[in-house]
């Protein structure tokens, strides 16, 4: 099976998939954490592999960025290669204070200001929210760093089209009624699994902050993300063995 924007063959792709926005950090995770993984597609520069991690199969694909690319990643991920899970592993701006530089944000839930979801169905707002299962999988995986590494936190984002707009006012909304960070893709990614019967969670790097003038350097945007990616890996293979253990 060939899809516009997948080469894979069915099979290629394990049930879980991790998916970083940058290519580079998908190749990344595929020589640093994946065991034995192979190339299973790179149409438009965007690699995908299939390795094993703790000797569980897991692939990882980019997503590029934003809502539209991601959702045609995923779609096409869930309906023609079998997969199961999606966990994005990619950075986010902090809103509050109390998240800072290099944190950890598990999204529980993502609102967003993007018209695709209005397009989902007619005269409805829909709650874009994390596969319950894979949310409390990565709390537990967070909850044995212990204090050592990054913070992290668990609670909703906010899934936006603009990255450059300044709007400090809707920021200070959005913190007022808890929300921990900006980002682009998970809202789509979470609507995209409920439509097509998957499961799908986000576990950002906070790379900059919307309040002050902080921020990693593209450098370490690439590669300042493994705590991350840790915790949305053991989320993804635990609900894997859970599952096959189940009667």
């Amino acid at each position: 099976m060939v899809t516009p924007h997948i080469s894979a063959a069915v099979g290629d792709f394990a049930p879980d998939v991790l998916m970083p926005g940058d290519p580079r950090r998908a190749r990344r995770i595929a020589e640093t954490v994946l065991e034995d993984a192979r190339l299973v597609t790179d149409v438009r520069g965007i690699e995908g592999y299939t390795g094993t991690y703790r000797g569980v199969p897991l692939s990882v694909l980019a997503s590029g960025m934003g809502m539209p690319s991601v959702t045609i990643y995923a779609t096409e991920l869930f309906r023609h290669y079998g997969v199961r899970s999606i966990a994005r592993v990619g950075t986010a701006g902090g809103i509050p204070a109390s998240v800072g530089l290099r944190d950890v944000v598990v999204a529980t839930a993502a609102h967003t200001d993007s018209a695709m979801s209005g397009h989902r169905i007619d005269g409805a707002h829909l709650s874009h929210v994390a596969s319950f299962d894979l949310a409390g999988a990565a709390a537990r995986a967070a909850a044995t760093g212990g204090g050592s590494g990054p913070r992290v936190h668990i609670g909703p984002v906010f899934t936006t089209d603009h990255f450059y707009l300044e709007r400090p006012a809707l920021f200070e909304r959005l913190e007022a009624h808890g929300t921990l960070a900006v980002e682009m893709e998970a809202a789509g990614l979470y609507a995209t699994a409920a439509a097509e019967g998957g499961r799908a969670l986000a576990v950002l790097t906070v790379s900059d902050h919307v309040r002050r003038a902080e921020a990693l350097t593209p450098a370490e945007r690439e590669t300042d993300f493994d705590r991350a990616v840790t915790i949305a890996a053991i989320a993804l293979i635990t609900e894997t063995i859970s599952s096959h253990r189940s009667p």
